[in-house]
């Protein structure tokens, strides 16, 4: 491999411009593609086999119509004061006028929405005061029955006695014998008393019907009470819902889109946001729910650009030469160019979150400076050594180079086992992170010799190039440290590294909300009115399905709602319960549940985990949690279950890399545990300055909260990676003066001296250029720069130069101890390339080579 990089290198050198052209071509290749093929990227994150997506899938099997986004819309008068009738309607013309476009299913005007609920509530309250009067009126009928009743009674009671008198009468005349003759007399006294008693049981069984007819009445007014109870219930159970604020200045209107989120193309969102902005709205301002208004568009901000420019300040303090300075930042915005432009070409056949290029932009930047400045460094060393500029790159090319490739592959392969995760969004955007990074090791090994063969002996200073052939001053010997001076390095680095990361204990994971986006903008300012004007727990609405073991009635379906809300109602930290939709055989039922707090409160974690816990219920109904906040929780969840396995991959991976490079088994153990030490220091930084809220202000953490899900995970496939460069770096100097002879001590020192300035330079290159990306224009991003700089800086400085030397010093000779057994099968990696250049010395070297002879 040094070989081949040296012939590339020097054959880059000497015909630079075929190089060179041959990346423009790339590059314009790039930029081609992703105009022909590049589509959208998404801010929304789904895995595979989630609760949430579950119920997400059977909601749009069962109600189609929630399938799609849904965005939220606010308005709120300039001044504060109540929004007029005149600017209802202007919000009502500028909806209508966003269901015009394909991609709206439909909208919820907030004033209809509202004038609709309390039309429904005088409803309610009106039929209670209609069923109480017509239960007056039924008791009053009630009462002139009854009284009607009696007074048959009574007829009947004087009927029985008239009866009772007649046949004594005629008893007592046939005894008398007398009866033949008054026989006509007792049948038309006997005649009208039985007239009597038919009319009077006609009357009793009119009665009766009238009494049929009035418990009728009171069976169906019943009903109906129990009906407007149940309706009242829903009613009490969404009263803290509203879209209109208690003083009127604020509407809160939403969007339906006919996609979901993962396919929501950002031209639809944009058609969206424009169409109502473009509405006349006097008056009026208006912000945009974070489901559509999260700012995707753009990778480069002023922030990452002033990251790039401390890059270029200290290349330059550190070269004193303009053109090397500014080469590792041309060949790294090249690199970054290609990989990134490829990358979103695939974009339209691929679900690719807005973080994905982002992050390859990051990287490519970072190592590609610090890549082209290891072989212009190198280079730079060479010519002043006495070398020919072409000979010079060719070498650089194949010792340094060598170091680069190998370096590059460490990323890569850290980088490409995010897949092992099974989550598809991390793979992805570990494979186009991957992708750049290898992109920039192709730049740094090609286009950076070919710039060099360009600037030619330029590269140094003109005083360099004066002392060019003279003699040089004998290196200094190496002197070990002080053993009490290493232990101290030790204790500190430890204690202070172990200090910084006592938060990641405490670390929550979750997405960003509105209330982390930048301050002003629409996501923000629209995530803030709600929580102000209608509670934070709107912003936090859960999706919760019942699946229920059989249909029901029509008749049942009210008192089946009812009794599943007031379940919900009895779960701690749940403010308010309303219907979502039915299916139509009545056995699927959806609801809206208000939290009461925002999205990534710990309550709300908690909601979603009791809610799920109370299915089944009793009667056998299957429930289901979906939302963005419930989305949030279970990718949070998966990452989090993810990480210590890929951890466990990325650590022995290490081991083994670092036991082929330097043959030994106590150096890698010492750098990979001093690797796990820094990366659990970032994660405690991170924690305690996004999610404690500590120097907020400095870092722009408007809104403190859980960290972002992914972060994580990234971070620990990074940082392995270029914990490993500085780790190659500073120990294969320290092997390559072990092998040669020095005692394990001094070749602790001799690595030190030759790759402390080198890592120091790309450490803080690399930390600059991270750093950048602190103040994104992208909120998923800052954190990720965060915890990447102060990873870096952590890992270069405290583990890199400060604890792994001290430690090596400490354990001496045992530092490079290596079974037999092991040492025989390990294949021989020359990693900086010391082979090609012993058969390439410098001028003086061959000099001194040739006297000493």
């Amino acid at each position: 491999m040094a070989h081949l990089l040296f012939r590339l290198g020097r054959g880059s050198a000497r015909r630079p411009f075929i190089a060179i052209v041959a990346w423009v071509v790339a590059l314009a290749a790039a930029a081609g593609a992703f105009l022909a093929f590049g589509g959208t990227l998404t801010d929304s994150f789904s895995i595979p086999g989630t609760p949430t997506q579950q119920v997400t899938d059977q909601l749009e099997e069962e109600l189609p119509s929630t399938g799609g986004t849904t965005a939220r819309v606010v308005f709120q008068t300039e001044d504060g004061s109540e929004i007029s009738t005149d600017q209802q309607q202007q919000i009502a013309d500028a909806l209508a006028g966003v269901e015009e476009i394909d991609a709206v299913s439909g909208t919820i005007d907030p004033f209809a929405t509202q004038a609709e609920t309390e039309e429904q509530l005088a409803q309610l309250e009106g039929g209670a005061a209609q069923i109480d009067e017509a239960e007056a009126e039924l008791e009053a009928g009630q009462e002139q029955l009854d009284a009607a009743r009696a007074e048959a009674e009574a007829g009947q009671e004087q009927l029985e006695e008239g009866q009772a008198q007649l046949d004594a009468a005629i008893q007592q005349a046939k005894d008398a014998g007398q009866y033949e003759a008054a026989q006509a007399q007792f049948d038309a006294q006997q005649a009208e008393l039985d007239a009597q008693r038919a009319q009077l049981e006609e009357g009793l069984a009119q009665l009766d019907e009238q009494q049929t007819q009035i418990d009728a009445g009171r069976e169906e007014l019943t009903a109906q009470r129990e009906q407007l109870e149940l309706g009242q219930q829903l009613a009490d159970n969404a009263s803290s819902l509203s879209t209109v604020s208690e003083d009127g200045s604020t509407a809160l209107a939403a969007v339906t889109f006919t996609e979901g989120a993962l396919t929501l193309s950002q031209e639809d969102k944009d058609a969206v946001m424009e169409s109502i902005e473009s509405a006349p709205l006097d008056g009026l301002e208006v912000f945009f729910s974070a489901d559509i208004a999260t700012e995707v568009s753009g990778i480069l901000g002023a922030g990452e650009i002033v990251g790039v420019l401390l890059a270029l300040v200290v290349l330059f303090v550190m070269m004193r030469v303009v053109w090397p300075a500014l080469t590792p930042i041309i060949t790294s915005v090249v690199g970054v160019g290609v990989g990134v432009a490829a990358s979103l070409a695939l974009s339209g056949s691929v679900d690719m979150s807005s973080v994905t290029p982002v992050l390859g932009v990051m990287l490519a930047l970072a190592v590609g400076i610090d890549y082209a400045l290891f072989i212009i460094n190198r280079h730079r060393l060479n010519l002043k050594r006495g070398m020919d500029v072409n000979e010079s790159i060719g070498l650089a090319n194949g010792t340094a180079g060598n170091a680069v490739v190998f370096a590059g592959t460490t990323v890569l392969i850290a980088l490409l086992a995010l897949n092992v995760t099974g989550i598809p969004f991390i793979g992805v955007m570990g494979n186009v992170a991957a992708f750049c990074v290898a992109i920039a090791v192709l730049v740094a090994i090609t286009l950076v010799p070919a710039v060099l063969g360009l600037v030619g002996v330029k590269a140094i200073s003109k005083r360099s190039r004066a002392k060019i052939g003279q003699a040089h001053e004998p290196e200094a010997p190496y002197t070990p440290m002080k053993t009490g001076r290493a232990v101290l390095a030790v204790i500190g680095g430890v204690v202070l590294l172990g200090i910084v990361a006592i938060p990641s204990a405490s670390m929550r994971l979750g997405l960003p909300g509105g209330d982390q986006e930048p301050p002003g903008s629409t996501a923000y300012e629209a995530y803030t009115a709600i929580d102000e004007s209608f509670g934070e727990g709107l912003n936090a609405t859960l999706l919760v399905t019942a699946d229920l073991p059989e249909p029901v009635s029509d008749e049942d379906l009210l008192a089946t709602q009812v009794a599943i809300e007031n379940q919900f109602m009895e779960v701690d930290n749940v403010t308010a319960v309303a219907p979502a939709g039915v299916s139509e055989d009545n056995s699927f039922l959806a609801f809206q549940v208000v939290p009461a707090e925002g999205p990534n409160a710990e309550s709300t974690e908690q909601l979603v985990h009791d809610m799920r816990a109370l299915s089944p219920l009793e009667d056998g109904t299957e429930l289901g949690v979906a939302g963005t906040a419930s989305g949030n929780i279970d990718i949070s969840e998966k990452l989090s279950d993810a990480l210590p396995v890929y951890l466990a991959v990325v650590v022995g991976l290490s081991l083994i890399i670092l036991i082929v490079v330097f043959r030994s088994i106590l150096v890698p153990l010492i750098a990979t545990l001093g690797f796990v030490l820094s990366l659990f220091a970032a994660f405690g930084a991170v924690t305690a300055v996004y999610q404690w809220g500590w120097l907020s202000g400095l870092f722009g953490v408007t809104a403190p909260g859980p960290i972002l899900s992914f972060l994580p995970i990234m971070l620990t496939g990074i940082l392995f990676g270029l914990a490993m460069d500085y780790q190659l770096f500073i120990t294969s100097g320290m092997r390559e003066a072990f092998v040669h002879g020095s005692s394990a001590r001094e070749s602790v020192t001799a690595g030190l001296r030759h790759g402390r300035a080198v890592v120091t330079a790309a450490a803080i290159i690399m930390a600059s250029v991270f750093g950048g990306f602190v103040f994104s224009h992208i909120a998923m991003i800052r954190p990720m720069g965060f915890g990447l700089a102060i990873g870096v800086l952590f890992d270069a400085f405290v583990i890199r130069m400060m604890v792994v030397p001290s430690l090596m010093h400490l354990i001496g000779e045992s530092a490079w101890w290596m079974p037999k057994w092991l040492d025989k099968i390990l294949p021989n990696v020359d990693v900086e390339g010391a082979a090609l250049e012993r058969e390439h010395p410098a001028p003086e070297e061959a000099t001194a080579a040739q006297s000493a002879s």
